[in-house]
């Protein structure tokens, strides 16, 4: 982890450079929020980056079904694909440019897997998953899914800059996915001397770097697994660095009306309600996954909700 101080002309808040997590067989994430430095970035309370990672042939993606309450899931991949099952009987593979998008409400659970088709055959897996706090009004909301296909996600093009809109609304365009708070979520790729404006569109901003080297010209450049948090009302011009293209992930929105608890996969503006979703999966009074016979148990070790911020 690295928190570097900046001089008052800096447009950053906070550099947050994630550990990699190994979770099994070599395979990779990085879990950029939250982070003892940074908790969340409008209502992205989670960031992972998930491989890039090569499974041979007969191995694959399995994580098992498990609950979540009080938030939205979104997966996006950069390579390779993903089977997912949900307790509202969605079954639905995710491939590069696309978007999961499921809301958790009071309650939901799915499954993540390998299809058949690329475990036989091998393949890659790269790609990030978030979570989107949802506001107080919606948490108990009954739960939903949307799978938005790559061609029906706006993208703004020119001078070598070209930005895909995963969700919310930026450089005026929105993506018709169902948020529920003001956000946006952004894949931005740059060619080698590209250049492009991030605009103080909301009040929490942040730029996770992806691929390449990203140069905020004089806050200095920076590396492929970067979180930079930028100052509330921070405009920069983002440039692809070192000769090469980059590509990043621009994300953030309003500030969350409250503080939020996250504890396992359960997020909440109460503790309580948090114990409460514990006691139920332990209880297994959450729905099933249609279709799934294994399960996530809760942890022995979880204790009582964290607060963020």
């Amino acid at each position: 982890m690295e928190h570097d101080k900046h001089d008052e002309e800096s447009m950053l808040e906070t550099i947050v450079v994630p550990r990699t997590h190994d979770l099994g067989g070599g395979f990779e994430v990085r879990r950029a929020l939250p982070h003892r430095d940074r908790r969340m970035v409008g209502p992205f309370v989670f960031l992972d980056q998930m491989g890039p990672h090569v499974f041979n042939a007969g191995q694959g993606l399995d994580v098992r079904p498990h609950p979540h309450i009080g938030l939205s899931t979104v997966t996006y991949l950069l390579e390779g694909e993903i089977s997912h099952r949900d307790s509202l009987g969605t079954v639905q593979d995710i491939r590069p440019g696309a978007v999961n998008w499921m809301t958790a409400g009071k309650g939901i659970v799915h499954s993540e897997r390998t299809g058949p088709q690329a475990r036989a055959a091998g393949s890659t897996l790269y790609g990030l998953q978030c979570w989107v706090a949802l506001p107080k009004a919606k948490e108990e909301k009954d739960p939903s899914f949307s799978h938005i296909g790559a061609g029906e996600l706006p993208i703004v093009d020119g001078d070598g800059a070209s930005a895909r809109i995963i969700a919310g609304e930026y450089f005026g365009k929105r993506a018709p996915v169902p948020v529920e708070s003001p956000l946006f979520y952004v894949d931005l790729a740059l060619a080698p001397g590209a250049r492009i404006g991030m605009p103080a569109e909301y009040g929490e901003q942040a730029i996770y770097v992806v691929q390449g080297t990203l140069d905020l010209g004089r806050d200095g450049s920076f590396g492929a697994g970067q979180l930079l948090v930028l100052k509330p009302g921070a405009a920069v011009t983002l440039a692809a660095g070192n000769g090469g293209g980059a590509r990043v992930m621009l994300l953030g929105g309003e500030p969350m009306d409250g503080p939020r608890y996250l504890t396992w996969n359960f997020v909440s503006s109460s503790s309580d309600r948090i114990e409460q979703a514990k006691e139920d999966w332990r209880a297994m009074r959450f729905p099933q996954v249609p279709g799934e016979t294994e399960f996530i148990p809760l942890p022995d070790t979880l204790g009582r909700p964290v607060r963020y911020p």
